[in-house]
């Protein structure tokens, strides 16, 4: 099983120490405390991914302020915001600059664990979705402008006898570019070239 890493940030000792120790009971969960948003900032550049816990109300950057900062990374940290009671509009703006979930508090254990566990499938699956994407244009740009031509047609739902006529090309030779963009893409079906090619943003202007 992966290690996770989550950050703690909470200027209040008592509810950063209380937090820290409900997560280490977790398993495959490393747990990293920070006592303001300038502490956590000035460390984030040298930190893994991970799960970050924030506290709205700090001194210094408050949550939503660091929050401002961590979404300008490349998809680097998935954040749940906790505020005191009734701080709706905090929630509100935390969901419009991308956090995953808010929790008030004090919150429920349970309810917390749920929503971490929560944070980090959804940052894993963006992780994957991420790497694909960069997979997919790795491959992409191996191919020829022609062989790119001829996936743009097939991803258009093009007979070859179409694309052909289209680049004023014969039907074999599109058969010919056909069969050398699968090799460079490393695929042995026409659904898996396409797959690619949607996972790499290689979808036709309107």
């Amino acid at each position: 099983m992966t290690t996770r890493r989550i950050y703690v940030v909470d200027d209040d000792q008592s509810v950063r120490s209380a937090l820290q120790s409900l997560l280490s009971t977790r398993p495959n969960l490393m747990v990293f405390g920070y006592r303001s948003g300038d502490d956590f900032l000035a460390q984030i550049d040298t930190l893994e991914p991970g799960c970050v816990l924030l506290d709205y109300d700090m001194p210094g950057y408050n949550g939503l302020e660091v929050l401002r900062k961590i979404v300008g990374l490349p998809r680097k940290f998935g954040v749940i915001i906790l505020t005191g009671q009734g701080a709706t509009s905090i929630a509100v703006q935390a969901w419009k600059l991308g956090a995953l979930d808010f929790l008030e508090k004090p919150c429920d254990p349970s309810i917390l664990l749920d929503v971490v566990e929560t944070a980090f499938s959804t940052i894993e699956q963006d992780h994957k979705a991420v790497s694909l994407s960069e997979h997919a244009r790795t491959a992409i740009a191996t191919l020829t402008a022609r062989e790119k031509d001829v996936l743009i047609g097939l991803v258009e739902g093009r007979a070859n006898k179409v694309i052909a006529y289209e680049l004023s090309l014969s039907s074999r030779t599109v058969e010919i570019y056909r069969a050398k963009l699968m090799t460079k893409l490393n695929v042995r079906s026409l659904s898996e070239a396409l797959r690619i090619a949607f996972a790499a943003g290689l979808i036709p202007n309107d």
